[in-house]
């Protein structure tokens, strides 16, 4: 699962303890990720600026602790193998709808995401990017699963 902590670990007493930490410490939300690196996207004739989460930690982060973004970003987050993706938005504050990319740029499905929610949204097939956008931005720009995006992360072997 993606945007999430994992928290089970984090509370064990003896090792907070130990290491003079409070559980409320361990379990801080970390704060927004603005200096990812970024690049440019297209869906028809509309121009995306994403940034990208590559790395297992920055994909576990995510678009937690953002009260906004604006319309035109979004956060790309790309995985080393293609896989069955999850999301979930347990510390996500906005609504978000995750668009599951396959290698080529076709989107695969589309959901929908609510803040806080625990509710698992999975890729319909194993994808290895997915794209995060406000909700409501696919469907305003008529963009829906089997529509392609562009880009030069789409071009790569």
């Amino acid at each position: 699962m993606t945007n999430t902590m994992p928290v089970s670990a984090a509370c064990r007493l003896p090792l907070l303890l130990a290491a003079g930490l409070s559980c409320a410490s361990a379990l801080a939300q970390p704060s927004a990720q603005l200096d990812l690196p970024r690049t440019q996207l297209t869906a028809g004739m509309f121009r995306i600026d994403v940034q990208l989460a590559t790395t297992p930690q920055q994909r576990q982060i995510g678009l937690m602790s953002r009260r906004e973004m604006p319309q035109t970003e979004g956060m790309l987050f790309i995985f080393e193998q293609p896989a069955e993706q999850c999301f979930w938005m347990k510390d996500t504050l906005i609504p978000l709808t995750a668009a599951f990319v396959a290698d080529d740029g076709t989107i695969v499905n589309l959901a929908d995401m609510k803040p806080l929610d625990e509710t698992s949204h999975c890729s319909a097939k194993p994808v290895r990017y997915v794209l995060e956008m406000n909700q409501g931005w696919f469907a305003a720009k008529h963009i829906k699963a089997g529509n392609k995006l562009g880009g030069e992360i789409f071009k790569r072997p």
